[in-house]
């Protein structure tokens, strides 16, 4: 069942994968926030969507599960667009995420 979702590609990358990754990190992004609050982070829920396929393919790097993906990213000599996207994504992510000033200092 689940080769059958994953049979629909967007260069090369499936579909049900973005959309399952992005509706995880979705409905685990209040949780995440959270706990981020407790090392004084306050991490809104756009940089978590935005950082969902960069923590994609680090996640999958530390495992040592490389997809198509993680592939084509760790591949020097090739898929520059991703490359940039992949690095555009951790930038507008990485952005909006402010310290959380403690009063009195």
């Amino acid at each position: 069942m689940i080769e059958t979702l994953r049979q629909f590609k967007i260069l090369n990358y499936a579909v049900f994968d973005f959309a399952v990754s992005f509706i995880f990190i979705y409905f685990i992004a209040p949780t995440l926030t959270k706990i981020f609050r407790y090392i004084k982070l306050e991490v809104p829920l756009k940089s978590w969507l935005l950082l969902t396929i960069p923590l994609s393919i680090l996640t999958h790097v530390l495992v040592g599960n490389i997809t198509p993906m993680t592939k084509d990213f760790l591949n020097l000599n090739n898929s520059y667009l991703l490359k940039i996207v992949i690095i555009l994504m951790i930038v507008f992510g990485v952005l909006p995420i402010k310290k959380i000033k403690t009063n009195g200092k």
